[in-house]
């Protein structure tokens, strides 16, 4: 008994002072979350405040981990490690595990059995081409999902409905099924883009009763902007797709939209009253298109601080074009207006032009080339 207890105070002695890692990058991307507080019994929070104290050890002599992967604070990283499948002896009080390239191409069912506490997986940059339907059935706190950069045909069907945030860009998508994200009530932010996504590939519905705020399809095969999606967006990103007319039916969901983006698509129109379903915007992106004259109706958005029309085919703004003619209509004042690469004669534009943005740095206009 001595030779034990001797043994114990030798290790604490000589044991290098503990230092916790840092996760204010990991924090400052994650949402906060629409959880119930008043949950005294469960602690569901990623980086939890209390920790259990062994009265004897205050650490693990002997953690379990899989091999190769570095385990602490309930966080497993087995990155960067050429894995072919999900390893084993996964601590079964994981919040979170990294598992981001590698050459994984299958989630089995049982390979996050029993992992009720999971909070966060990342997947990236793997070789996955099939997740198994019940692969999620026990991970019923899974909150953060990210898939990006595989070779996934679909989006994974029976997800929790736990998840707040999906990404699953680049990959190889096509369809997006009504059932899709049924029930799925907690999803906030989904990010499909790069994947060969067209307008018929979203089914009717498919977005019913779903609150999410931030949804971006860029780098698909859209060649209008989608009239289904959640009407309880904020951000709307549908940059680098096959966009060429902007219709007055296109924004009509999207009252409370606050950033929409339509860069690098072929909008040549876009239809007198089309802004006006979106009066809370504050951000829009339509530079590199194919616009002749500045869209009409901006005059009117009162919150709109940021507006990018660069490299389009406009000849010509009005001195009206962006501020109202009562100053008190507008609200917000511009702090960027992105005129440059557009055939403007920029001598022939009247100063009342730009009448309410804050200062003179924050419009751009020149730079164009033939």
């Amino acid at each position: 008994m001595k030779g034990c207890v001797l043994l114990a105070f030798l290790a604490l002695c000589s044991a290098k002072p503990f230092s916790r890692p840092s996760y204010k990058t990991l924090k400052d991307m994650m949402l906060k979350d629409m959880e119930d507080t008043d949950d005294s019994d469960t602690d569901n929070s990623l980086f939890p405040t209390k920790e259990p104290i062994n009265p004897f050890f205050p650490f693990d002599l002997f953690p379990m981990c899989p091999f190769g992967c570095q385990c602490y604070s309930r966080v497993v990283h087995c990155s960067d490690l050429g894995l072919p499948s999900i390893p084993n002896n996964i601590p079964l009080d994981t919040r979170m595990i990294d598992l981001q390239n590698n050459k994984i191409k299958e989630i089995k069912e049982n390979d996050f059995k029993g992992l009720t506490s999971l909070y966060a997986v990342i997947l990236n940059n793997n070789k996955l081409t099939k997740i198994h339907p019940k692969a999620f059935l026990t991970t019923k706190k899974l909150r953060r999902l990210y898939l990006s950069h595989n070779q996934l045909s679909e989006i994974p069907l029976n997800l929790p409905k736990s998840l707040a945030e999906l990404r699953i860009h680049d990959n190889k998508v096509k369809k997006i099924h009504k059932e899709t994200f049924k029930g799925m009530n907690a999803l906030h932010v989904l990010e499909m883009s790069a994947n060969p996504l067209d307008n018929n590939g979203i089914e009717p519905g498919a977005f019913e009763g779903l609150t999410v705020f931030h949804i971006r399809i860029a780098e698909a095969k859209l060649t209008t902007v989608p009239k289904d999606l959640p009407s309880t967006l904020l951000e709307l990103h549908l940059d680098y797709n096959k966009i060429s007319t902007v219709e007055l039916e296109d924004f009509k969901r999207y009252k409370d939209l606050q950033r929409l983006g339509l860069g690098n698509n072929r909008i040549t129109e876009i239809e007198n009253g089309s802004f006006a379903n979106i009066p809370r915007v504050r951000e829009i992106h339509l530079e590199n298109n194919k616009l002749k004259k500045v869209p009409s109706g901006l005059q009117e958005l009162k919150y709109l601080q940021i507006i990018f029309l660069h490299s389009n085919s406009i000849s010509k703004v009005g001195v009206n074009d962006f501020c109202p003619t009562a100053p008190k209509l507008k609200k917000s004042l511009y702090s960027a207006i992105s005129l440059s690469n557009n055939p403007i004669k920029y001598w022939e534009v009247q100063p009342a032009t730009f009448r309410c943005v804050l200062s003179r740095m924050s419009v751009q206009l020149g730079n164009f080339r033939k």
